[in-house]
Order: structure tokens, then sequence, then C-alpha cells
């Protein structure tokens, strides 16, 4: 069954290097697509950035309610997972009450949190001023606790087709120690350890408009957060606030987003400081390799 999964998945296996590799595609008078890290007549360079986007700004924003002669700045975070912020105001003309130095916090999930209370400095004129705001999902004071996952899929045996520092994708911090393992689209993701379901995409068709295609978060509560991505479109069978054990039903695996081949795309993340990096971490079960095909070693 993984036999033509070989050429759309069997890229770049783990390497040391974290610097990315230029891929070429081609397509041969078959139909047949292969994929090389040497150019040949009619390839086209594969421009894959395994980019994880996930548009939080309906759901983490600022809520500023106008009072007479003063704004109170709110920040309002309506996932279920904490979020950092980091809140500041530039081009002040007629404020006070602004911080003279960033506020950062963490906000606990479902929240909303009145940060600063700006009033004029002269009444009756307008306040004037620029917030600048940052945030990222989780707390950074969390600490991950040892694990080993058990596979996140059912079914296989599958193998992998770029570990961790793959050149191909995998060498930004927030994929830098992720797994791709290549599979047919359909297969059974379940989850690898408990937690509470954050976010989810559910609606992407092929590579849509999101490099993550379709996916599953999940925080646990260690504060790390295992991320399954590509999946299928409509089958997530979880909902954001749901909690999952170790086994439950996620989705089914696919090819969406900025995807090379059918795979699970899955990395474990935690918060560092107003960022998520990827984190090491191992199966508990042993999960053989592909063959190099983009460096023709078969």
């Amino acid at each position: 069954m993984l036999a033509p999964l070989l050429f759309a998945c069997g890229l770049v296996l783990a390497s040391t290097s974290a610097m990315a590799m230029t891929i070429y595609k081609s397509t041969d008078a078959n139909g047949v697509v292969s994929y090389s890290d040497r150019p040949s007549r009619g390839a086209q360079v594969f421009v894959f950035r395994d980019r994880m986007v996930e548009r939080l700004e309906r759901q983490v924003f600022l809520d500023i309610k106008k009072q007479k002669g003063a704004d109170a700045v709110f920040v309002r975070n309506d996932l279920y997972a904490p979020v950092e912020i980091e809140l500041s105001f530039a081009g002040l003309r007629n404020v006070s009450g602004a911080p003279s130095r960033p506020i950062r916090r963490v906000l606990p999930a479902r929240s909303n949190l009145r940060l600063a209370l700006l009033t004029a400095t002269q009444p009756g004129r307008p306040l004037v001023y620029t917030p600048r705001f940052e945030y990222s999902l989780g707390d950074p004071a969390g600490s991950a606790q040892a694990y080993r996952y058990p596979l996140p899929w059912q079914g296989g045996p599958f193998r992998l087709s770029q570990g961790a520092n793959g050149q191909y994708s995998h060498y930004g911090p927030k994929n830098r120690y992720a797994m791709d393992i290549a599979m047919p689209e359909g297969t059974p993701i379940i989850a690898a350890r408990g937690g509470v379901v954050i976010k989810t995409e559910n609606a992407q068709t092929g590579r849509g408009d999101d490099p993550s295609g379709n996916f599953v978060r999940v925080l646990h509560d260690d504060g790390t957060m295992g991320v399954y991505l590509h999946l299928q479109k409509g089958s997530v069978s979880v909902r954001e606030g749901q909690r999952v054990g170790v086994g439950s039903p996620l989705a089914l695996s696919g090819n969406t987003g900025n995807s090379s081949g059918p795979h699970l795309h899955f990395v474990v993340q935690r918060n560092t400081g107003l960022g998520l990096v990827s984190i090491p971490y191992q199966f508990n079960q042993p999960v053989g390799e592909l063959p190099n095909f983009a460096v023709g070693k078969q």
C-alpha cells in the first residue's frame, strides 16, 4: 500500500543541517511525479515551507472600551488555552496612564483582562496613540514532563519520510523536531497524549490557503502541545474545548495544505517566551525510515 507514496513522501530524512534545501519537482510522460535536489529539464523549483499559520486574531484581541475622556484597554482570550501577551503604546499625544514599559501577562483560557486605563491629559481633546500587541499560545512558565508518545495513528506499519532537523522543511523553530510519517489518505489519526483540544481546522481542500492544511492542536496538562497536520477535509471529529484521552479518534490523515504527499506531520511544541518552538520527543516504539530519494540513495 505504501508503494504509491514513495515518490510523493520519501523526500528527505533527518539531517544535521538546519538550512533549507532546494527541491525540484518533475513529471514524466506517464504522469509520475518525482522530487530531487538536482535540476533536470522541465523541472520546477518546489517551494515548500511547512509554516504553521493559525489565525487567532478573532480569538485573542484587544477590546478598547471608550468612555468619557478615557479608553479602557482590555485583552480578550476566547481560546481554551492560556496565551502570553505583550502590550505597549506608541505615538502618544494627549494621553496619561500609558505604561512606560511593555506590559507582559499570561491570560488564562476564556478570560478578559483590563491592562490599561488611558485618560486625556487635556479634557475635551481626543486621545491619540498606537497600541502594539503581540501574543503567543501557551504559558512559558510550564515545564515539559518526560513522556514517550504512542503512535498517533491506527494501521500500518508506516515509515518516516522526514525526521527531526530535516533540511527539506524541518529547519525552523516551530518544526525542527517534527516527524513526517508517510501513510495513505484516510488513515485514522488518534491522540498520542491526553489533553484539551484548543484549535482545529477542518475545511481546507487540497493545498488550500493555510500551509498547515487541516489540523488538530491539543494542549497537554504540562503545557506542551501536540499538533497533527495535513488532515483530510471534513474528517476532524473533535471540537475546540473537548478533552481527549490517549487513543481518542481525532481525524483521518490527508494531503492538505503545503504538503508534498499523503502523510501525517506530528510535532510537539511549547511556549518559551512569546513564541512557540518544537521540542524533541520520542515514540514508544521504533518507526522505520523511507529511502532518501531526494539525494538519490535507495
